[in-house]
């Protein structure tokens, strides 16, 4: 059987599916959040469509999921009037809650989330061509995320109970809420990287607009329900319709205090030139990325192809700590190549829902044209396609292709690719990647595969100025979510970790006085009555 078609051979009839990763219905949402309603929605809609296909009698067709609303200005103004006076200038019942009622909200929330896993992991699968697996662990891991976030901010409120004597004057300083926040989240973990703004965001008292990602949007539907019943009217709103239509108008009001955006720089950029008052804009942004594996003569080559499969693979590379483009010493070129090219002939392909599959179909209709096209560009100026089957394509599905050797006149040295494409450059002189990273306008994470000590030394410090980590003989990755993920340059502007979001979406406020006779017993009948939630010694547990 040629390659062509195995890869025909992978979609399959609906009948031949297994029962238990079937939607049970296709999912026409005809209802968005906004001001603590429901409310109903009878205009245009956008279909959503697989990149999962179906054998059907007239051909291979994207299985239809559902439909969501494509709402325009007036509904997302709606939703920023909502948002802005449930905020109310800070004194609406959200910012102005305490913290223990606020994580009670979201604990509640929590479990209002659980009950609706099996439809929002099937969701992932089917919208995005996630497997199964991976959609599991991407629920599961949001659920640990908002319960460290939770554990998170109690140490944060218990450091905060006490007072601070300095100089004759008392405070107590605490974190308070920044305002409306407008966020964005990505397609490629639609639920997990969404909330780990989104959560920290409500948490900390802030009000929020919530537009979902386009590829990934219904998997939000069955979550709507219990943001409704969880938080006060206001505090969540979710606005649908195309970007460029609904999103310049919030930004050109100046209600918008935060900008939290998971996507381009370049979408960042002007979104945030529209905003009339910058120095009042916060942005939390995690952005492009083009992660380089850096594998030199003295690297263990077996971890280094083992580690280089996974980061530039998993997920089929739709990533942003994935790894982009790899730097190998000539020594080790034709060998590391062999390998790869080997390694990635055993990974499994296939649809989302078979045991152990690693590659599956690609949820941007456009993108397996666009990796040809830089496959294209390679061969033009150089490079090979050196695994067997490189590039092939059927669809929606992409075979991963390594691409050897690649130079600077290619698309795939520069542009974050995205996708199941490895492009590898060999190098004689390690000030050759060194130089790769400082010219690059991309500037997150970056792996060294080296056993010697002085060597590494020698590489970490300089690029740690680059970059915002180093990864020492493994592949890039944003976890553990305790630690801050970051970037530099045009990758990120902000910090996210489970302490850091909480950073992120709030700002050091306190309260002082003169300690004279009178304020402390002031001070006293305001803490001892509970009259005030922020000047407060409550000690949650």
């Amino acid at each position: 059987m040629d390659f062509q078609t195995r890869l025909h051979q992978l979609f399959v009839e609906e009948k031949d599916i297994p029962q238990q990763y079937i939607l049970p219905d296709e999912i026409h949402q005809r209802e968005y959040l906004s001001d603590g309603e429901m409310k109903q929605w009878n205009g245009s809609v956008h279909e959503v469509y697989s990149p999962i296909c179906i054998q059907t009698p007239n051909g291979l067709q994207r299985k239809l999921i559902g439909t969501y609303p494509v709402c325009g200005e007036e509904q997302a103004n709606e939703a920023l009037a909502a948002a802005v006076h449930a905020y109310n200038n800070g004194r609406g019942q959200w910012p102005t809650m305490s913290v223990a009622q606020r994580i009670e909200c979201v604990e509640h929330f929590l479990q209002r989330m659980m009950e609706q896993k099996d439809i929002v992991v099937k969701l992932i699968m089917w919208e995005i061509g996630k497997s199964w697996s991976d959609s599991v662990k991407e629920f599961d891991r949001t659920v640990e995320y908002v319960y460290a976030t939770i554990d998170a901010l109690k140490d944060l409120d218990r450091d905060s109970s006490r007072f601070t004597i300095e100089q004759g004057i008392a405070a107590q300083i605490r974190r308070s809420p920044l305002g409306v926040v407008l966020c964005m989240g990505p397609f490629n973990y639609p639920l997990n990287e969404t909330f780990t703004t989104l959560i920290p965001a409500i948490i900390m008292g802030n009000t929020l607009l919530f537009k979902p990602p386009k590829h990934g949007t219904l998997l939000h539907y069955p979550l709507l329900q219990a943001f409704k019943e969880c938080f006060p009217k206001g505090v969540v709103n979710t606005i649908y319709g195309r970007g460029h239509t609904i999103v310049p108008g919030l930004m050109q009001s100046g209600k918008v205090n935060v900008l939290t955006l998971i996507g381009s720089s370049k979408v960042a950029n002007e979104l945030k030139k529209l905003h009339p008052k910058v120095n009042r804009l916060r942005a939390i942004l995690g952005l492009d990325a083009k992660n380089a594996a850096v594998i030199t003569k003295n690297a263990d080559l077996k971890l280094a192809v083992q580690e280089t499969l996974l980061g530039s693979l998993s997920f089929n590379g739709q990533r942003c700590t994935a790894l982009k483009i790899v730097f190998v010493h000539h020594s080790l070129a034709e060998e590391f190549i062999r390998q790869l090219s080997e390694a990635v002939g055993k990974l499994k392909f296939g649809m989302p829902w078979e045991s152990g599959v690693m590659l599956t179909p690609l949820p941007e209709p456009h993108k397996p044209a666009y990796l040809r096209v830089c496959i294209e560009d390679a061969l033009q100026h150089g490079a090979k396609v050196m695994n067997e089957n490189g590039g092939a394509q059927y669809e929606s599905f992409v075979y991963p292709a390594v691409l050897y050797p690649v130079n600077e006149k290619m698309k795939l040295y520069r542009e974050e690719q995205f996708g199941p494409l490895i492009p590898v450059i060999p190098f004689d002189d390690i000030d050759e990647p060194i130089q790769y990273l400082i010219d690059s306008t991309h500037g997150q994470q970056v792996s060294l595969f080296s056993n010697d000590k002085t060597e590494l030394a020698s590489l970490i410090d300089p690029l740690v100025n680059q970059v915002s980590r180093v990864n020492i003989n493994c592949q890039c990755q944003r976890g553990p979510d305790v630690f801050p993920f970051t970037g530099r340059k045009d990758s990120a502007e902000g910090t996210l970790s489970v302490v850091d979001a909480l950073r992120s979406f709030s700002i050091r406020s306190l309260v002082a006085a003169k300690l004279t006779e009178e304020n402390r017993q002031l001070i006293n009948d305001i803490v001892t009555t509970h009259e005030s939630n922020f000047l407060s010694t409550k000690y949650i547990f």
